[in-house]
């Protein structure tokens, strides 16, 4: 079964309720329509007689299941029913773009496609379901990969090559999210509203919007606490090798980087810039923001744990 087939497999099944039922609607007005002139037109001379009220028939019921449909929301308010705003719509993302909330929805944030290992996690299974990339935060990206700054260009630029490796070598559904709240200023407080109508959580690695969207009651998918949690263990008391890099910020430290990127401060390792040393670890920090060790330079007295 071909990764295409699959994708547009998946999209059946989420048509939104209210998009079903103004389609039966139309096709109700559509049917009763063609009955009324089925009579007058099997009139007509010849095979017309016979082709018109099938060719009619069909062209109603596509015009009047696309109206009703389009206009959904303004139907069911005739009938005295209320539909959510938000909700609605005809494929992805709807006429007018209106939302269309769905199971397994994530909102993918601007940081987590410039950083990259949204790609491998998915790659790996961890994510499933759809993402959701709103048009804002590709217009953001499109602006930082346009910049004069040259970091920022190619900032930009990678999390443009992400973008395209999800949409086109990733066994995962994309839409790319017309919505826009122009009523709210800034990208990280869209996004944060726009969690908040489809009910899914967002999939970032900015420490600010991950503090303000969980202060919200938002569920936050944050990529650098998925890779501080698969990193290895180290316990207090461990002996661990370091090569001594650079000076630290305190008089007297130096520090490294294991080979997952995590920091090692080691006390009274300034003096042995660009060494390997043998370090005993004395505590472990913890944050959202990535994780630091502190060690202390190996003496006799120090015995590894078994």
């Amino acid at each position: 079964m071909s990764r295409s087939y699959r994708r547009k497999r998946s999209r059946f099944p989420q048509l939104p309720t209210v998009d079903f039922l103004a389609a039966i609607i139309g096709l109700i007005i559509a049917l009763f329509l063609s009955v009324l002139l089925t009579f007058p037109l099997s009139m007509l001379p010849d095979k017309w007689g016979q082709l018109s009220p099938i060719i009619v028939g069909v062209v109603l019921c596509l015009v009047f299941t696309i109206i009703t449909v389009a206009q959904g929301r303004e139907i069911f308010q005739i009938f005295g029913l209320h539909v959510p705003e938000g909700v609605g719509g005809i494929g992805r993302e709807g006429i007018g773009g209106r939302l269309v909330p769905r199971a397994n929805q994530i909102v993918v944030d601007t940081s987590s496609l410039i950083d990259g290992r949204i790609a491998d996690i998915i790659q790996a299974g961890f994510i499933t379901g759809s993402l959701i990339i709103p048009r804002f935060v590709l217009d953001e990206l499109h602006h930082i990969a346009d910049s004069y700054d040259a970091a920022r260009r190619v900032r930009g630029r990678r999390g443009l090559e992400v973008l395209n490796k999800l949409q086109n070598e990733l066994d995962i559904h994309v839409e790319i999210s017309d919505v826009d709240l122009k009523d709210i200023p800034d990208v990280d407080s869209k996004l944060v509203r726009l969690s908040k109508l489809l009910n899914c959580p967002i999939i970032t690695n900015d420490f600010n919007l991950n503090q303000v969207a969980k202060i919200q009651g938002l569920d936050v998918l944050n990529i650098n606490d998925l890779a501080n949690a698969v990193r290895p263990v180290v316990m207090p008391g461990e002996e661990i090798s370091v090569r001594v890099i650079q000076e630290g910020k305190e008089p007297g430290q130096g520090v490294g980087f294991l080979d997952d990127g995590t920091m090692i401060v080691v006390e009274d390792g300034r003096h042995f810039l660009n060494s390997d040393l043998n370090v005993v670890v004395t505590r472990v920090l913890q944050t959202s923001a990535g994780r630091m060790i502190f060690a202390h330079l190996k003496t006799n007295g120090d015995v590894k744990p078994q």
